[in-house]
């Protein structure tokens, strides 16, 4: 009995030992020079800075054109949009896609509180760095309340909102795996080795796009990944979950009167098809289109079709 013991207690230290070395190990931070072959459309990267952080975003399309910014999603990047960026420049506007603050190139400062109030915030003062006065916004997921917000507090600057698959309340941090990351002490320790893990974020990928796991080549995962591996990144999204408060979106749904597109996939398991649903009643100058056979991302898993409608949509 006590060999067995002893050999508990052994596993137990040898595992310990791992997990911290794990920790130690993982670099702070991604860098945008050491990566750039495996950026996607890296000559269009652009640097700026806000509250002295830096901002890492891409511009495509003439300065004159119409603005269109896309705004990505929780624990993503810049990189959801790589299929659409260049094709919506093409289709005649100036496209601004920022990495939020904590994710992709972007800096990830400790003193941030990630919230969505402090994203919109970039956003704002990224808008008034580039001289842009009206814009429309595009936001997937969380980029979708982050959108919103800026609709309702600056509908001045919003000219047309696109909310796609967009985050509208608190119940995505009831999942299994955002209770772990908002778990004190526990989610310290294990949300890095979860998200850290490019086998894990592959199945969480083919996961989002439903049955369109086709787009998973293995330079897109490799390039979702490098930034999601490192120490800023974890304390980002960890920080993101325990501050989420994404409910005052479906409470003030009503107040945001620009003409809004919402783009939904029908078997979207991140963010239900009826919040879409009640998101068209509230709004009182809303549209719903959705997409079939379509998981979370319809901009990756149908790019043609969104190119279309959102650029006949802003036209």
């Amino acid at each position: 009995m006590k060999k067995r013991y002893w050999i508990g207690a052994v596993s137990a230290s040898a595992l310990a030992a791992s997990v911290a070395a794990k920790l130690w190990l993982r670099p702070g931070d991604v860098e945008w020079e050491k990566n750039r072959e495996l950026i996607f459309h890296a000559d269009y990267s652009r640097f700026t800075e806000f509250d002295g952080v830096r901002v890492h975003y891409q511009e495509a399309g003439q300065a004159n054109a119409p603005a269109i910014i896309l705004i990505h999603g929780f624990a993503a990047s810049n990189l959801v949009w790589s299929k659409v960026f260049l094709e919506l420049a093409d289709a005649g506007f100036r496209v601004i896609a920022p990495d939020l603050l904590g994710y992709g190139y972007s800096d990830k400062p400790r003193h941030l509180d990630y919230t969505i109030a402090s994203q919109a915030k970039m956003v704002l003062s990224l808008l008034s760095q580039l001289g842009i006065k009206r814009t429309v916004l595009v936001g997937s997921s969380y980029g979708g309340a982050i959108a919103a917000t800026i609709a309702i507090d600056r509908p001045e600057l919003v000219e047309k909102l696109v909310l796609v698959g967009a985050v509208t309340n608190n119940r995505p941090t009831r999942y299994l795996l955002m209770r772990l990351f908002g778990s004190p002490i526990i989610g310290d320790i294990l949300s890095p080795l979860l998200v850290g893990s490019r086998r894990l974020l592959r199945m969480r990928m083919k996961r989002v796009y439903d049955r369109h796991s086709w787009v998973l080549d293995e330079r897109r995962v490799s390039a979702r990944h490098l930034p999601l591996a490192t120490a800023g990144a974890h304390r980002a999204i960890i920080r993101t979950v325990r501050r989420w408060d994404a409910d005052r979106i479906s409470r003030d749904a009503h107040l945001i009167k620009q003409p809004t597109l919402l783009l939904w996939g029908d078997t979207d398991r991140e963010v239900p098809l009826a919040d879409g649903e009640r998101l068209q009643h509230e709004m009182p100058n809303s549209r719903l289109i959705v997409f079939r056979e379509c998981g979370h991302l319809p901009h990756e898993e149908y790019p043609q079709e969104f190119t279309k409608l959102v650029s006949e949509f802003c036209a």
